[in-house]
């Protein structure tokens, strides 16, 4: 569950073929009218580059964009990458359960069977979970992500327990209380922690709340490596964290930007550590008794070598301090009535030498830790699975992260997908909604998935190179292709989709679909089933029905191009709507613009398709505020099917361009009925979905 740079890179996106003599689905009764002469290969047009359409819908992700370094207490900014920091991110990094499947518990039974699994997996965490017996550990091992879904999720009266040998987890945004056991203020009676491990390597630590446990809050022991520990708090305890228990010098660790409120002692104490850094955490209203020597802050132990960077004491008593034996320099922290103990000595390290990182001001962190430590009500409640073809992702497939995605799933994840060309068919099931696609390259044509499978093997479903069944997905920042070069073969179905959608709420932005006839299907389980499709900021091309189904969809402020097939009288439709006549909302295409290579009066908006002679589907197509090429003919709605295209719902109104002069051959659409065909009209349905306003 990651999030990476965006590097520049352009992928290569494929010629789409043309050419053919048409041809016939008898299942579907959608005849293809031959061109007047062989098309040649033609190549794909240009694409649009929204590189401030990617930034923006990165920037507003929950969970999915860093915080800027140092904003000033109060700014809007988030806290949380999806990756590690400090020297958690080396040797390999830490990447917990990416790559495998993603679950959400809500029972003891569902963590403890997911987190002791074998198996990499993404669990999420979703309300309180009561461990019985108390106190009991429930066992975390290797390659596991643990998140809470926003900021309730919470472990009561247990312990997470990493065994020696342990490696690669991830624990985020999880409160982790109340195992304390009456009277036993010390922690000597049970070993109760919120947190324990032992001999293990590889772990981050983030965004969590732990207090009034049975033992320590966070027990890092025996030769533990690579370990970061940020955005926690560890609050109203006696001994918060401690690290060591080995003579061997080996643990490298990070810590900051923690809160260590109401604390007594190990704040944290690190002993025998080759390396600790800790900078910008905030230590305040620490517990206070009359044992001078016990109460503190920051403990330099054994040979430790720590490294204190601007971070605030805040009435502490003994706010840093340093064994003999051990080394600490502090730079830059602010301490504010704090007594006893302020050693620094010897060199330490330069923690520079081993990664890269950027200092709040101390004067801020009070405030700043205050708002963003703890858990996150924004984490946790979007996944990030990572796709690349090269194998530097969480997966090599678009269809094998949809694979990872379970079954009835709760939570917004993102399918974040590299740029380059992804040669594959991808399904995307009705039991698995809340997703979202997302390109990262700099322009939408740098992330493609294409196929090349026409309807002669396998209908619509099984020509769409991408086919959703699912609700509330979303799309974004890529291009869809089906190239099957209709010119190299000679077969009865030669349809062939890019994308075919029969999900509700499917949204697509930025997104570009390639083909010939039957470019884009929006369709919905059946007649009498409404779905509803928007499109906006896209690019739709191909000739003959390349924008057709039964779905409400409305396509705003896109380009649609209408492609020649070398034909002087009949180069294709636009549309082939089959909206269910109890359905007052079919096609919308507005704010838009239409363009061709086709010659003048060579193509049709629309013919209405009634699928398998379905006399209740009644096209409903509107084409408003849009403009229209010279290709569009003076009489643009045709018959189909035996079926005449003055019984459908076809209308204009205030169509410009060339291709937009009246004739008697055209409806169009007063002013009284256009204002109740508006794109929140179309959209809106019983629960008044309004993507268009976001």
């Amino acid at each position: 569950m990651r999030l990476w740079a965006i590097v520049p890179q352009r992928g290569h996106l494929p010629a789409v073929a043309g050419g053919g003599t048409g041809g016939h689905n008898p299942t579907r009764g959608r005849p293809r009218p031959a061109p007047a002469t062989a098309r040649p290969l033609r190549a794909t047009g240009a694409l649009v580059t929204v590189v401030a359409a990617l930034l923006a819908a990165l920037l507003s992700a929950p969970g999915a964009v860093a915080r800027a370094q140092g904003p000033a207490p109060g700014a809007g900014a988030t806290t949380w990458t999806d990756k590690p920091d400090g020297f958690a991110a080396l040797a390999g990094g830490t990447t917990g359960g990416a790559g495998g499947k993603v679950v959400t518990v809500r029972t003891q039974q569902d963590l403890t069977a997911y987190a002791s699994a074998p198996d990499p997996y993404i669990i999420r965490i979703a309300g309180s979970i009561d461990v019985d017996p108390f106190g009991s550990d429930i066992v975390v091992t290797s390659n596991k992500t643990l998140i809470g879904v926003g900021s309730t999720a919470e472990i009561v009266h247990g312990e997470l327990h990493l065994n020696p040998g342990t490696h690669n987890v991830i624990i985020r945004n999880l409160t982790i209380r109340d195992s304390y056991v009456e009277g036993d203020w010390d922690g000597k009676t049970q070993d109760f922690d919120a947190i324990q491990m032992d001999s293990v390597h590889h772990v981050w630590i983030d965004h969590n709340t732990f207090t009034r446990m049975g033992d320590g809050l966070l027990d890092i022991r025996k030769d533990s490596d690579y370990v970061t520990v940020s955005w926690n708090v560890f609050k109203d305890h006696n001994k918060a964290f401690g690290l060591g228990w080995t003579d061997n010098v080996t643990t490298n660790i990070t810590l900051h930007h923690n809160w260590f409120t109401g604390i007594k002692q190990r704040s944290p104490s690190i002993d025998n550590a080759a390396h600790a850094h800790l900078y910008n955490n905030y230590l305040s209203a620490q517990y206070r008794d009359e044992d001078p020597v016990w109460t503190y802050g920051n403990w330099s132990r054994g040979r430790t070598k720590m490294v204190i960077e601007n971070s605030y004491y805040d009435g502490i008593r003994n706010p840093y301090q340093a064994d003999e034996t051990a080394e600490l320099v502090q730079r830059g922290s602010i301490a504010r009535d704090t007594t006893g103990r302020h050693d620094t000595q010897g060199e330490a390290f330069d923690p520079r030498d081993f990664y890269p990182y950027r200092l709040d001001p101390a004067a801020a962190v009070p405030a700043l830790v205050k708002r963003f430590s703890g858990p996150q009500s924004g984490l946790g409640t979007d996944t990030v699975l990572r796709v690349a073809a090269d194998g530097s992702g969480d997966f090599r497939t678009v269809q094998a992260a949809v694979n990872a995605v379970p079954a009835g799933n709760d939570g917004r994840i993102t399918i974040a997908i590299a740029p380059g060309t992804y040669r594959e068919q991808v399904r995307v099931p009705a039991d698995k909604p809340r997703l979202t696609f997302l390109g990262t390259g700099r322009d939408r044509g740098d992330t493609v998935i294409v196929y090349d499978t026409p309807a002669e093997y396998g209908g619509s479903t099984g020509s769409a190179t991408v086919l959703i069944a699912a609700s509330d997905v979303t799309a974004r920042h890529l291009t869809f292709v089906n190239d099957f070069d209709e010119a190299a073969h000679e077969l009865n179905g030669e349809q062939a989709l890019a994308m075919k959608t029969t999900g509700d709420r499917i949204v697509f932005t930025d997104t570009a679909f390639k083909g010939n006839q039957d470019t884009l299907m929006t369709d919905s389980p059946k007649l009498t089933t409404i779905s509803r499709v928007y499109l906006r900021d896209s690019y739709i091309e191909g000739d003959v029905d390349f924008i057709y189904g039964r779905a409400t969809t409305v396509i705003e402020r896109s380009t649609i191009k209408a492609l020649s097939r070398g034909s002087d009288s009949n180069n294709g439709y636009i549309t082939a709507a089959s909206t269910w006549k109890g359905n007052p909302y079919g096609f919308l295409i507005t704010r838009s613009r239409i363009v061709s290579d086709a010659p003048d009066q060579t193509f049709h908006l629309g013919r209405p398709w009634h699928p398998g002679g379905e006399p209740d589907a009644i096209a409903q197509v509107l084409i408003r505020d849009t403009w229209l090429p010279a290709a569009i003919k003076n009489s643009p709605w045709t018959d189909m099917g035996g079926f005449p295209w003055q019984e459908a719902r076809f209308s204009e109104y205030r169509t410009t361009g060339p291709g937009a002069a009246p004739s008697a051959d055209r409806p169009r659409m007063t002013d009284a009925d256009a204002a109740g065909h508006e794109v929140a009209d179309y959209l809106a349905g019983s629960d008044g979905w309004a993507p268009q306003t976001q």
